[in-house]
């Protein structure tokens, strides 16, 4: 007798990955990429149906509503950690199968994903094949892999649980590697999530291991503070915290898992999708990271399955800016060179620091002020003392400013930053040709018209 079909329907493409490595009789997709008729086609000759979503029943309340009336064996569970009683009341199984089978999923793995396979079928087919209980699976642990002997500074690198039970660490490895090329020793981490930090991870020693790093990367999303669900609006500002990692004291870069292929981001004339600019750059500002580049790709093989596939280049790239960070913390405040640089476009003095509903004048004189408190040397700044943005503003404008109505020729020829023509034009043609194609057809040949050192 052939084995049962078990039709996995998740959207955590780690569920389908590790269904696939299990090797046991699983077809699979995820629903929020099937097509028209699809899903009819997959139920066609299944002997059991497990649908586990994120969102609630709402998030794909027709697709569950067709699963359920197909007359197959149906379990459905929440995509999170914990059960979803509403959900798993749309089962057409017992109550206690949905939530054997939710602890399954939830504690992920391939073993675990063998074991389900049995279970479903023993509990819902009679089969006898037997199986084990749900197996506990720890919420952070350390990538094993061969490291190349060096004694540079140590760079963690944090990514998810989900994708290190799903084997799916082929990303990590390539940024580790590039770490090793910059210099650094990478110290590999995968954890359940950051929002869970203060319920769980600091107890389970995470943190700890963290501390001995000299800067980390994080592949996991922004913390948001032990009870993220009510920094919402109307909800409970304060409970976005984020102490336990800012205790770290050391630099934490955001390293990028775009949602998209490399060939869609390079064609894209945004680069980033909306939705990771929102996840990947814009919140995780509020928790203090620095934004790096994005490094990883998603990427569907023949078999409809997505994998994080690395661009080596890109590792390069964000390597390199985690160890120089982290040898700068070596660095004594009084000793760093830092560049407060202000926008300044269109190229007006009114546009200098110009930024939608924030008053940059008055943030830069508190941040000097807190760096000269922090022990940088910053000199005698204009508006540091009294606070007074405007004061700063009108200094730099004084110095010259790049506002072609109002700039002397004194100003120009005093100006002590200079970058001759020849050397503009030599650094432009060691860039791609497809860029540099691209700038000159919109903008004219190097180095322009405007403020040009012809020396």
């Amino acid at each position: 007798m052939q084995d049962p079909t078990v039709l996995l329907l998740s959207t955590s493409d780690t569920d389908l990955i590790t269904a696939r490595a299990s090797g046991t009789r699983y077809r699979w997709a995820n629903p929020s990429r099937l097509v028209d008729g699809e899903l009819e086609e997959l139920l066609a000759g299944a002997d059991i149906a497990v649908v586990r979503i994120l969102g609630g029943y709402r998030a794909w309340q027709d697709g569950i509503d067709t699963v359920v009336a197909s007359g197959v064996p149906t379990v459905v569970v929440s995509g999170e950690q914990s059960p979803d009683a509403d959900l798993m009341g749309h089962s057409t199984t017992p109550a206690g199968v949905a939530l054997q089978a939710h602890i399954y999923l939830a504690q992920g793995g391939v073993g675990n994903l063998r074991q389900l396979h049995a279970f479903l079928c023993d509990t819902l087919l009679m089969t006898g094949f037997g199986f084990g209980s749900p197996e506990t699976t720890p919420i952070w642990g350390i990538l094993e892999r061969t490291a190349r002997d060096g004694d540079g500074p140590t760079i963690a690198v944090l990514y998810y649980r989900a994708q290190h039970l799903a084997g799916n660490t082929g990303y990590i490895e390539a940024l580790c590697r590039a770490i090793e090329e910059a210099g650094g020793r990478p110290l590999p981490l995968f954890c359940a999530s950051l929002r869970t930090a203060d319920a769980g991870l600091l107890d389970a020693g995470l943190l700890d291991v963290l501390a001995t790093a000299d800067a980390m990367v994080t592949t996991v999303l922004a913390a948001g503070g032990a009870t993220p669900a009510t920094v919402t609006a109307g909800g409970n500002d304060d409970s976005w915290n984020v102490a336990h990692l800012a205790t770290l004291d050391i630099p934490i870069l955001q390293g990028l898992c775009l949602t998209s292929s490399r060939a869609q981001w390079q064609d894209n004339d945004d680069g980033m999708s909306p939705l990771d600019v929102a996840t990947q750059v814009a919140v995780p500002e509020f928790d203090g990271r620095i934004i790096t580049v994005p490094f990883s790709f998603k990427e569907i093989d023949d078999e409809g399955l997505i994998s994080y596939v690395a661009d080596a280049e890109r590792c390069d790239r964000v390597a390199g800016l985690a160890v120089k960070h982290a040898r700068l913390r070596a660095i004594s405040a009084v000793d760093k060179r830092v560049v407060l640089v202000f926008s300044a476009y269109p190229t007006k003095h009114a546009r200098i620091g110009n930024a939608v509903g924030l008053d940059t004048p008055a943030s830069a004189v508190a941040l000097l002020r807190a760096m000269r408190d922090a022990g940088y040397e910053i000199g005698d700044v204009p508006g540091v003392d009294a606070q007074d943005g405007d004061a700063l503003i009108h200094a730099l404008i004084e110095r010259g400013g790049q506002d072609p109505d109002w700039l002397t020729d004194g100003q120009l020829a005093g100006n002590p930053i200079r970058l001759p023509a020849k050397d503009y034009r030599d650094w432009f043609a060691k860039l791609p040709r497809r860029l540099t194609d691209a700038v000159v057809k919109h903008w004219g040949p190097p180095p322009g018209e405007l403020f040009v050192d012809r020396s």
